[in-house]
């Protein structure tokens, strides 16, 4: 049975509770035994069986465990306090259902989404356990639900299939029991393994004789090493060691093998993909968190309350209460005082709450729940290719998509597409591929090469421009047939022709792929291969080699060669590796060519593209029979064999001449260069935790502009030891300060440590370098690292982490390369507690899934390596380029969104809530409600919770456009500015003003006013209604400040909420319903007497603008004294809409989709060759001794994989400037960062410095002249709202006035303020 790979996959869920119950916990299993066909052996260790259950309820467990799930959050047991104290009549003074119909509905809300998760978790569990296979019962294959499968089971798979779980091979329909897989839900890597079964059980291919097998195997507990096996089969008394090579584990594919036969040894929980998934965290944003501290903060605050007004309601018994005993007595439970004091308490308790209604948390959910609709509405964030739309998972995280710090990605189908592409070439020391420059000049578009109109076994999929290269292969160029004739041969492809002419390629990583692809397009096709022949059809004539040798590829040798005899009888050796180790393989009369291909190098590197040098040797007969006999003598040893291999390799491998080099493009995904750079730009920190090895991550560094030319330094970290690794990063610390006192000293010379006025009459210090208390603080620069995994290891260790992080907090990017699933979230765990920063973790494999669960946000790419992390992520869209529009539009105006709900919130329940303190003072602290109990049930239910939904879900400070042209915008969210204690302290403080002002301002008029008829107006309802009125006019009022971006739906529920109150005011004082209820209406007629007055309005005037006025002069002064960033923008915005010309109007900035930016010069950033790496066409040792023992000859049904076109990226170079660098007065280029650790991937490199021009920067991005379009200076001052020159450049471009390329002495300010056209 063929599963296809699309299928959705729960693998990587944490097995519950539930599931655990069932067996010992494992931890304590210091060996496994497993008996094959055996089930009642196996049994009785308990072993995990392979069913995962990720679901939480069933329908009898729901309803209690989901109630006592809720009443687990404060909130909801705050509110259920309160009914329970509502329901006691001696001290409620509101009536129950003000509590309980809330309540009910946030219960019930909550409770209906519980349970439709979990529905979708039964049906996932059920679609995952329910997968059949062929297991081996009694010696009948029958077809088994991959829950019934248990470990000592023998399982048969098929093409195609996934392995159910961790499999001993025993056999397999392959030659000496070899099959392939494909482990890219486990490390991300697309290239195909060998797998092979012992000898021994290689012939049990058919059920008969594997019913029979009665081996019992002896290995390690379950662990998450997924590169590392170790066990004994015992059989026949006879025992076989075990190792990694002969497992299949769960969450690999079988690729071009029929089937196979294999033997349970882990399931479920126990296997090593499950081992290494991580738990599931629940997950709580920043502003949660805050929340919880603040609920009790105001719970005390509520307290201190009650008691005073408790302890005033005591006095007041006491010294007045006795003259009133006639008139008011007391209860017949109160006999005194204290007791009515005690009671008192707890009623005001119940009235009082409103400070913290339970409203507020139902309208954080539908605020976070239509942001989230916006996110998967978004258009721009859905890729048509794929047809995959943006997807929210986790609603309750929205906000925090504002707040991150660090991002953690993937490499391998995140950042890149992993398609390889032959790019371009040196050969003799000419290079080809670059697109003609005539053509490029003339602007027009240029078309790949043509193939197959002279080559008929072509592959289509080659991009390559370079007529000049197939023009040298046509008119017979010697050197150009013998680098594409190595290419042909030198390799451990397989082919297939499926149908005549159609060869597909299995190649082990798609590096090789392309190489051999290139050959064949070029005229030298690979045809098939047999253990002791390589057939090649040259430019059309088939051509068979004698394969004498294969000289494997591994990463110490980063090479191989192969030795072939060609027809004629001339025996030659091949080599391709890195230029690193070949180069000093030489012959030296190669020097001078060397050097011309060293310059090609160093431009293929500086493209990020990954680069091989290629060479030959020719051997006598007599050297040949010589360096042989030396090699079989080698490969029939048993101790240190493979030291002895790589020492006959290394005679061989001498005195070669060189042909040339490749280079080979890792397509990146589309946007990625750009969304890293503009990310950076928002001071987000970004690191690439990959499997893949170091040079590979590198050249990926530097092709996606994570690591640039512009950086300081680059630092790499290599250690195997403790010791090693902590010198390596104390030596980087110390270079990182030295180059940061270097640039400091140069500042100083240039004058710029110098105080510089910023034009608004403030004036900037210059900064102590020895007074931060750590020194690493005062570190200026630019800086990355790399470190591997095994020196991650060490770095991780508790003794050591706090080094590491200290050093890594300093760098721009870190890369960390070969490490396990684990160790992605060893390290996000680690910053999330040192730094207390909001992390992001992006992948798009099984692999990434333990780093996606560990950090505050996971983003699932739903790509090519099967959808585990889509399944565990919160968020997931298609490609990595969506991820700026969702963390700058998005997430920033989901956090703005939420900081401004939850400040109205609070402010208006503070004003609605304290007016009762006041009144207690004036009521002998009765415990009396001031307004009508219905107004106090719908006051946050109809009257004021539309509005501030609508501004929480709509609002907006800037346009979508600006929050991707400025990214600065995007630091408060990372600084947590919109919402904090001090915000929450100002709110409150406004809040309690105002109910000084509603209480006293009515209380006081209308204590000596009177109607129109001479009767007094100085009753409770009247004051109650006019309190009432001028407290929601003012809220209302308040919102209408507070909203930055009306839509209808805003007037509609602001004006409509206002006319609900006056609506609903006079149908509850009808006397309609005081005739049908006339115990729970009595405020009879109070609404039309009380606001026909006209002193009641102008008191409700008069209230109005006390509690409005200081808000507008406090913004008003703020935004010409202190203006922030966004409100810069949306003052320039203002002025390019009064001042910009009729048809003058030139767009500047990146807008929403990347577009290019005018006066910014495109190109790639260049890097010295040191930084080459290049050779990364294997990620492992290749299947050189498996083609030559001819094991592997069967050629199989399927293609490893095809080839899309060539994708070249184009790039802004100088996107990435310092965030907190000066603007130089001459430009000039800085020298490339050396990269330490005694080699260094980059060397100084001198670039011709640029003509000097004036120009500035807008929000990190390059702008061309200032003397375009109209003159800023010169608006009136009405026009700029007072806004000076100085502070507009300090605040939205990062000027100084002495320190600026040109001075707002000499200059009105950037043109682009006048010349960029309004969004």
């Amino acid at each position: 049975m063929t599963i296809a790979k699309d299928i959705p996959d729960k693998w990587l869920s944490i097995v519950l509770p539930l599931q655990r119950k069932k067996r010992p916990d494992n931890c304590g299993e210091e060996e496994r035994k497993v008996h094959a066909n055996v089930r009642e052996y196996n049994e009785k260790f308990q072993y995990a069986s392979n069913c995962i259950v990720t679901s939480k309820y069933n329908i009898i467990t729901f309803l209690p465990v989901n109630l006592f799930e809720q009443f687990q959050e404060v909130a909801n047991t705050y509110f259920l306090f309160l009914l329970i104290l509502q329901l006691i009549p001696q001290i409620s003074s509101l009536s129950w259902f003000t509590t309980i119909v809330p309540l009910v509905l946030v219960l019930s809300i909550t409770a209906v989404k519980d349970a439709t998760d979990d529905y979708f978790r039964h049906k996932s569990d059920n679609q995952v356990n329910n997968r059949q296979s062929q297991v081996l019962l009694n010696g009948i294959l029958q077809n088994e639900k991959w829950m019934n499968v248990r470990v000592g089971d023998i399982i048969k798979l098929e093409n195609n299939q996934f392995v159910a779980a961790d499999l001993l091979l025993l056999s397999s329909t392959e030659p000496h029991g070899l099959c392939y897989i494909e482990t890219a839900e486990l490390d991300g890597e697309t290239n195909m393994k060998v797998r092979q079964s012992l000898s021994v059980t290689s012939e049990l291919g058919d059920p008969d004789k594997l019913a029979q097998f009665d081996g019992e195997v002896v290995c390690e507990p379950p662990n998450n090493k997924l590169d590392r096996f170790s066990g004994t089969l015992y059989w026949r008394d006879c025992k076989y060691p075990l190792s990694n090579q002969n497992m299949l584990l769960r969450g690999c594919v079988l690729r071009n093998t029929e089937s196979c036969y294999g033997l349970v040894i882990f399931a479920g929980p126990d296997t090593k993909l499950m081992q290494n998934s991580g738990c599931t965290k629940f997950k709580r944003t920043s502003i949660d968190r805050l929340m919880n501290t603040l609920v009790l903060w105001i719970f005390g605050f509520l307290v201190c309350m009650g008691v005073i007004l408790a302890i005033g309601n005591a006095v007041w018994e006491r010294k007045a209460g006795s003259l009133f005993q006639n008139f008011l007595p007391w209860d017949p439970s109160v006999n005194n005082f204290l007791f009515s004091a005690f009671l008192s308490f707890w009623s005001y308790v119940i009235i009082l709450n409103t400070v913290v209604p339970i409203s507020l948390y139902v309208s954080v959910e539908v605020i976070r729940l239509g942001h989230s609709y916006f996110i998967n509405w978004d258009r721009k964030m859905y890729c048509s290719h794929s047809n995959t739309a943006a997807e929210v998972r986790t609603t309750t995280l929205n906000e925090e998509l504002g707040q991150v710090e660090y991002i953690f990605s993937d490499k391998t189908g995140t950042l890149t597409q992993n398609i390889m592409s032959f790019n371009k070439c040196s050969i003799n020391g000419h290079a080809y591929g670059e697109i003609n420059h005539t053509i490029r000049a003339q602007g027009k578009k240029a078309e790949p090469l043509d193939f197959s109109s002279w080559n008929p076994l072509a592959d289509g999929g080659l991009c390559f421009y370079d007529g000049s290269l197939l023009e040298a292969v046509k008119t017979g160029d010697l050197v150009a047939h013998e680098f594409f004739r190595l290419l042909s041969l030198c390799h451990t492809v397989m082919s297939e022709e499926k149908t005549e002419g159609a060869l597909v390629y299995k190649a082990q990583s798609p590096d090789e792929g392309a190489l051999v692809t290139a050959a064949r397009n070029f005229g030298f096709v690979f045809c098939s291969r047999t253990p002791g022949t390589v057939t090649v059809h040259e430019l059309g004539r088939p051509v068979t080699y004698t394969l004498l040798a294969i000289l494997d590829f591994n990463n110490i040798r980063k090479r191989m060669s192969v030795i072939v005899r060609n027809p004629e009888g001339r025996i030659r050796l091949y080599c391709k590796g890195a230029d690193t180790v070949l180069f000093d393989r030489l012959h030296p009369c190669n020097h001078e060519l060397m050097n011309i291909t060293t310059n090609h190098l160093n431009e293929y590197a500086s493209d990020g593209l990954r680069t091989l040098a290629l060479a030959y040797r020719d051997l006598t007969e007599d050297e040949w029979e010589e360096w042989a006999e030396l090699y079989r003598g080698a490969g029939r040893t048993v101790d240190f064999r493979e030291d002895r291999l790589a020492a006959a390799y290394e005679e061989i491998e001498q005195d070669m001449m060189l042909l040339g080099a490749t280079a080979i493009e890792d397509k990146l995904q589309e946007g990625v260069p750009e969304t890293i750079a503009i990310l950076s730009l928002a001071n987000i920190k970004i690191w690439v935790l990959t499997g893949d090895k170091q040079e590979t991550a590198v050249n990926i560094g530097y092709s996606c502009k994570m690591l640039t030319d512009d950086m300081t330094e680059i630092f790499i970290i290599n250690g195997h030891t403790v010791q090693g690794v902590r010198e390596e990063l104390r030596r980087s610390r110390e270079r990182m300060v030295a180059n940061s006192r270097d640039a400091m000293k140069e500042e100083e010379t240039q004058g710029l440590g110098k105080a510089c006025s910023l034009g608004n009459g403030f004036s900037e210090k210059p900064k102590n370098p020895t007074s931060p208390t750590s020194l690493l603080e005062s570190i200026s620069g630019e800086f990355a690292l790399v470190i591997s995994g095994h020196s991650l290891a060490h770095a991780l260790e508790a003794d050591m982490e706090y080094e590491f992080v200290e050093t890594v907090s300093v760098c721009k990017a870190v890369i960390c390369c070969r490490v396990t699933p684990l160790q992605k979230a060893l390290v996000i765990e680690l910053i999330k507690r040192h730094k207390k920063a909001v992390t992001l973790a992006i992948g798009d494999g099984a692999n990434d899934v333990s780093m996606i669960k560990t950090a505050h946000i996971g983003v699932g790419i739903s790509g090519q390596e099967g959808i585990q992390a889509v399944l565990a992520s919160d968020y997931s869209f298609a490609q990595f380029r969506f991820l700026q529009r969702l963390l700058l539009v998005h997430g920033r105006w989901s956090y703005l969104r939420m900081c401004r709900f939850l400040c109205y919130f609070f402010y208006k329940n503070f004003a609605f809530t304290m007016v009762h303190f006041w009144f207690g003072f004036f009521c002998g602290f009765s415990a009396q409600t001031v307004y009508d109990q219905y107004f106090i049930t719908l006051y946050n239910i109809v009257y004021t919770s539309l509005p501030v939904l609508a501004m929480g879900i709509f609002d907006q400070d800037v346009p979508e456009q600006r929050s991707l042209e400025y990214p600065k915008l995007y630091e408060p969210g990372q600084l947590n500015l919109l919402f904090n204690k001090r915000e929450f302290f100002i709110c409150i403080t406004q809040g309690i003003y105002t109910s000084v002002v509603l209480f006293f301002v009515p209380y006081s008029v209308l204590s000596h006013a009177t109607q129109s008829n001479g009767i007094a107006l100085a009753d409770y309802q009247t004051f109650a209604v006019t309190t009432a009125t001028a407290l929601v006019i003012v809220v209302s009022v308040q919102i209408a400040l507070d909203t930055g971006y009306w839509t209808a739906i805003n007037h509609f529920f602001v004006w409509g909420s206002l006319g609900s109150y006056f609506t609903i005011l006079f149908v509850l004082h009808s006397d309609i319903l005081f005739s049908l209820f006339p115990q729970q209406f009595n405020f009879l007629g109070s609404a039309q007497n009380t606001l026909k007055q006209p002193v009641v309005w102008l008191t409700i005037a008069l209230a109005t603008v006390i509690c409005i006025a200081p808000v507008l002069a406090f913004r008003f002064l703020k935004v010409e004294l202190k203006p922030q960033l966004s409100d810069t923008v949306r003052y320039t915005q203002l002025v390019h809409q009064k001042k910009r010309k009729p048809g003058g109007c030139v767009s500047r900035g990146m807008g929403v989709d990347g577009g290019e930016m005018g006066g910014v010069s495109l190109g790639r950033l260049g890097r010295s060759g040191s930084h080459r790496s290049g050779y990364a066409f294997a990620h492992q040792e290749g299947f050189g001794e498996l083609i030559t023992s001819g094991k592997n000859m069967r050629l199989s049904s399927l293609a490893l994989a095809t080839f899309a076109s060539r994708h070249s990226a184009s790039w802004i170079d100088t996107l990435r400037k310092k965030k907190h660098g000066n603007i130089q007065n001459t430009p000039s280029t800085p020298p490339a960062p050396p990269l330490s650790n005694s080699s260094s991937l980059n060397a100084p490199q001198d670039t011709p410095s640029e003509e000097p021009r004036q120009h500035c920067e807008l929000g990190g991005f390059q702008s061309d002249s200032l003397n375009e379009g109209p003159d800023l200076k010169n608006s009136p001052e009405g026009e700029t709202g007072g806004c000076s020159l100085g502070a507009l450049q300090e605040v939205l471009f990062g000027w100084r006035g002495s320190g600026a390329r040109v001075s707002s002495a000499s200059s009105p300010g950037p043109s682009d303020i006048a010349e960029e056209t309004s969004q």
